[in-house]
């Protein structure tokens, strides 16, 4: 059988390419290696025998433009988390800073009690004030064909603040704007997600890792999806299946030649061949991509050394929310947002240190999301009828290099260094709130990036796919195309590798069908 356009990879931005596609009259084949759809963005059942769906892999919804869900008339119900985070002082953890966005003034009131004045209050809305200006005039291009960094700019039109998140090292920017370790911390935790470097690293990757975290929707925002992650991809699906899009899972892509030729083999081992008439779109890492390639004798697309992931990843189900040591802050506000842990701005760097020389950091920086204070949908009835709360934590600083000689023994010393991070901040141990699967097990599960590699294919567990890239173009030649392209006019990158990808978000998929329809 013949198709216009073939998808490898059944993740979130594969399916939007699909819709799109499929919504325009073409022919789309999409071929899924594993036996469901979702890639990274899936609600599981986590646990044996317990009736609660987890978002397994990827937790939050930011960078999802509103458009791609209207142009797809997707059913789709976001909600706005109330508190934006909650913070133990990392060597006094009876105190937090409990980030209120419903209320200013008891915000103000808890920066005050941190740091004896509202100075750090005052910089800390001036910063994020001038960070939302940014969002909103940068997000809305991210769908568009590439600009210049010269427009870009121009389009933000605060040149001191451009030179801030684009120029200078991140780590010098904080220290030059925030006086205090904890403040400085919090800020600087969106410039590591997923993302192992020091905060004053020339390179810049941090800072890139910033940008993304702060421009998603124009605000920044993260917002829970109603029924987990699975519920964004599920309803991706729905709408590229209704609009005559073919996805095939237990379809594993063995090669690919730049022709346009796929060569895929089915769970019974068969191999099998189609060609793409339009576009071959590669919803997979750029290395991945360039094994396929290899297959058939092609030259590579991507000559980035292979990028390594830094994340430990544990999901947890509680019977009730732990007691904090500080008593004054309600544990169903401080989980609500995001629980930052041991994440001041003097361990941030300490631990970085620790993990570049090869050890497991002693006390983990990591934040936890819960999931279920903002949605019970995703617990059975009788789950949801009690105290219980799923727990995702996403632990900084553990890059895949730490995990390469033996996977399993550093898991568990992961995961106990985490666990103990976690209890400094906690008045009773977590392990005495987690409940218990149908075999008698926590509820507790840690994948670290050797882990997600071997679950979803990312490169060294890289959940970007690769290093994040600025959100225009960086060479002349990109001017005016969509960042998708490749040196083979057949084959597009349609996932978190391409330019302006990384995170829930759907743009790679919908700037890959743009290029295929613009031809």
């Amino acid at each position: 059988m013949s198709y216009d356009d073939v998808i490898i990879g059944a993740g979130h931005n594969g399916l939007t390419a699909a819709a799109y596609l499929a919504r325009a009259g073409r022919k789309v084949l999409v071929l899924e290696r594993a036996d469901h759809v979702g890639g990274a963005a899936v609600s599981a059942r986590a646990f044996p025998g317990v009736d609660a769906h987890l978002s397994r892999y990827s937790y939050l919804v930011s960078l999802l433009p509103r458009q791609i869900i209207a142009d797809l008339g997707l059913d789709l119900d976001l909600v706005r988390r109330r508190f934006s985070s909650f913070t133990p002082v990392p060597t006094a953890p009876e105190r937090g800073l409990l980030v209120d966005n419903g209320d200013e003034a008891a915000t103000r009131a808890a920066f005050r009690t941190l740091t004896g004045s509202d100075a750090e209050h005052e910089q800390w809305q001036r910063f994020y004030g001038r960070m939302h200006h940014l969002a909103q005039r940068m997000f809305p291009t991210v769908l568009e064909p590439l600009r210049s960094a010269d427009d870009v700019r121009a389009l933000v039109a605060d040149d001191e603040l451009w030179s801030a998140v684009v120029e200078r090292p991140l780590g010098e920017v904080l220290r030059d704007t925030f006086a205090d370790d904890t403040v400085r911390g919090i800020v600087a935790t969106d410039a590591l997600i997923g993302t192992f470097a020091d905060l004053d690293e020339a390179s810049l990757a941090q800072n890139r890792c910033f940008l993304y975290h702060l421009i998603g929707g124009g605000t920044g925002d993260w917002d829970v999806p109603v029924g987990g992650m699975g519920a964004v991809t599920g309803a991706l699906a729905r709408a590229a299946s209704d609009a005559g899009a073919t996805l095939t899972t237990s379809a594993d892509v063995v090669a690919l030649d730049p022709d346009g030729t796929v060569t895929w083999q089915g769970a019974d081992g068969r191999e099998h061949e189609v060609t793409a008439s339009g576009s071959v779109l590669a919803n997979v890492a750029p290395v991945v991509l360039n094994r396929l390639l290899a297959a058939t004798g092609a030259a590579p697309v991507e000559t980035e050394e292979a990028p390594e992931g830094s994340q430990l990843k544990v999901n947890m189900l509680l019977s009730r929310l732990p007691r904090l040591r500080d008593g004054a802050v309600d544990p169903a506000g401080a989980f609500a947002g995001t629980f930052h842990i041991n994440e001041g701005w003097e361990q941030l760097q300490q631990t970085y240190a620790a993990a570049a020389r090869g050890e497991v950091p002693q006390l983990p920086p990591c934040e936890i999301y819960c999931h279920s204070l903002s949605d019970r949908s995703i617990l059975g009835a009788e789950l949801a009828a009690s105290d219980a709360q799923t727990l995702t934590l996403f632990g900084l600083h553990m890059p895949a290099r730490l995990f390469r000689e033996d996977n399993d023994a550093r898991r568990e010393e992961a995961l106990a260094a985490t666990l103990r991070s976690l209890n400094s901040v906690l008045a009773e141990p977590i392990e005495d709130v987690l409940l218990r699967d149908g075999e008698g097990n926590p509820c507790l599960e840690a994948r670290t990036p050797l882990d997600l590699e071997a679950d979803l294919g990312l490169p060294a567990g890289n959940i970007f796919h690769r290093s994040l890239q600025w959100p225009w173009a960086e060479a002349d030649g990109e001017v005016g195309t969509w960042g998708v392209e490749t040196a083979y006019g057949k084959v597009l990158l349609a996932g978190a590798g391409a330019r302006r990808g990384g995170g829930v978000s759907g743009i790679p998929g919908h700037n890959a069908a743009q290029a295929v329809l613009a031809r």
